[in-house]
């Protein structure tokens, strides 16, 4: 056991867990309709917009979209990437502005999981290989591994709404 696993209470953390879905989670033929229709997108930094579209369009495989000037920063883009069914990843640049390194912070982006095709997630496994990306494998259906800008991203095989196994959605 690690030193921090030591120093919490995790038979406490799994009641309260527990305490939070018997006062919150619905079974699935009780839960309303969501009020949202899909999410349109998820908009990241990029420190290099032509850097970024090789990663996503050629290393991924995720069609770039559009190309814009960002309307809340003059001489900004603003483009985006077809993640499938209707969904897209964005990302803006700030030509002039230092932003920093990519940094997961309390309320940031800790990850973000894109479910792709189980025959599809083998290749492209193999192409963060060939491409030279770290990367590692979980549960043989999950790939993490870091953008050119650091922000941690999930290749899950798992269908929409499943996830190891288990229905979440």
């Amino acid at each position: 056991m690690s030193t921090t696993e030591s120093t919490r209470d995790l038979a406490a953390i799994e009641a309260e867990r527990a305490r939070i879905r018997e006062a919150h989670l619905k079974p699935a033929g009780e839960r309303p309709s969501s009020t949202a229709r899909g999410l349109h997108h998820t908009a990241l930094i990029s420190r290099d917009v032509e850097r970024t579209v090789r990663f996503y369009q050629d290393v991924l495989g995720f069609p770039l979209t559009e190309l814009i000037e960002n309307r809340d920063y003059p001489g900004s883009s603003h483009f985006f990437f077809d993640i499938g069914h209707g969904n897209l990843l964005a990302f803006f640049d700030f030509p002039g502005l230092d932003v920093g390194p990519y940094a997961e912070v309390l309320g940031g982006l800790h990850h973000m999981a894109i479910s792709v095709d189980p025959e599809r997630w083998g290749k492209l496994v193999g192409r963060l290989t060939e491409a030279g990306i770290e990367h590692v494998v979980h549960s043989g259906v999950s790939v993490y591994f870091r953008d050119p800008d650091g922000a941690r991203i999930e290749l899950i095989a798992d269908p929409l709404g499943e996830m190891y196994g288990q229905h979440v959605l």
